[in-house]
This record gives structure tokens, C-alpha cells and sequence, in this order.
């Protein structure tokens, strides 16, 4: 299992891949490789990499209880296959901003909520088992509520689409496993 440092670290090489490569906002990507409704699933080859994103149907960033407008960078929810890193089915959200120190992001399915660890603008289920269990609902779900709280003192909100996602992950793992 990889270190928090270390997701760290991959998270922000796999921000400076997605800052061109995102799909509401650049669809003419030459890595993006297929559309799966809400989803777009993504390859690189050096290293072997893949991954399932999507980006949220709505947003609500609030303070004090109160609705406020915020810039945000990319909100982005993933699921990456790295095979070099022994790396098959792993979560991460970035929710386009620095999050709170020591926060969580709460990501909720249905009646399923999920915990996530930040560093930086990313976050992450604790271990592989966890990412697991979120994969699961996040297949047999129709939306994902992601929350979480910035470094300002912001809570956020992101609604994302669950609709592709089985078809998108399956598509990023058969073209990362052979």
C-alpha cells in the first residue's frame, strides 16, 4: 500500500495530466479513449496507467451556512489502475482546493457514507479494502455526494453521476491488465 506521501505525490502528476485532459472541458484529448455516459476513461503508456473520471453534475460551496460563490480549480472523482504500482481499483477526488488540515471528505452513496483522507487538494480511502467497498456502492449507486471543507472554512458539495461508472472502470482495468 502506498504511503499518504507518496498517493500525494501521484495525485499531483495526475493533476498536471487531467489540468488538459478533463472531459467537460477538453474532449479533444488524444489519451481519452472512450465515453462511458457520465464518464470518460483515460490511458497513458508511459508509465502504463488508466483511469475513469468524471466531474460533478452539481456543486454547492457553502460558509456560515449560507451559499457562497467560490473559484474553484477541477473537481474531479477518479478510479486509476497503475500496474507498474501494483495499483488496480484506486479512489481519489480532488476537490479543486487546498483542503483543511486533518479534515476528511465524506463521500455519500445511498444509505453508504465513506471517509476519505486529504493531503493537499486530494483525497483517498484509507487502504485498498476501502476503496473496494466504495467501488461496490459506487456500482450499484446513482450518484455519489462528495463533502468536504476547505482550507478557508468552505464546505463543499459535489453530486456526481454514477451512471457509466461500471462500464468506464471496467473499460480502465481491461486496458490496464494486458
Amino acid at each position: 500500500m502506498k504511503t499518504w506521501m507518496q498517493r500525494g505525490m501521484a495525485g499531483a502528476l495526475m493533476a498536471g495530466l487531467m489540468a488538459t485532459a478533463a472531459p467537460a472541458q477538453d474532449e479533444e484529448s488524444t489519451n481519452r479513449v472512450a465515453a462511458e455516459t457520465d464518464w470518460s476513461v483515460f490511458v497513458e503508456t508511459d508509465p502504463q496507467e488508466c483511469w475513469a473520471v468524471s466531474t460533478p453534475k452539481e456543486t454547492v460551496n457553502t460558509r456560515d451556512g449560507r451559499v457562497v460563490s467560490v473559484r474553484r480549480g477541477d473537481i474531479l472523482l477518479f478510479v486509476s489502475y497503475r500496474p507498474a504500482d501494483d495499483v488496480m481499483g484506486e479512489v481519489s477526488f480532488t476537490g479543486g482546493y487546498p483542503y483543511e488540515e486533518g479534515s476528511t471528505v465524506e463521500v455519500e452513496i445511498g444509505s453508504d457514507t465513506f471517509q476519505l483522507f486529504t493531503d493537499g487538494e486530494w483525497a483517498w480511502p484509507a487502504s485498498p479494502e476501502d476503496d473496494a467497498a466504495l467501488m461496490e456502492a459506487m456500482r450499484a449507486g446513482a450518484e455519489a455526494v462528495i463533502t468536504g471543507i476547505s482550507s478557508r472554512g468552505t464546505t463543499t458539495e459535489d453530486t456526481f453521476s454514477l451512471f457509466g461508472f461500471t462500464a468506464a472502470t471496467e473499460e480502465a482495468e481491461t486496458r490496464c491488465s494486458g
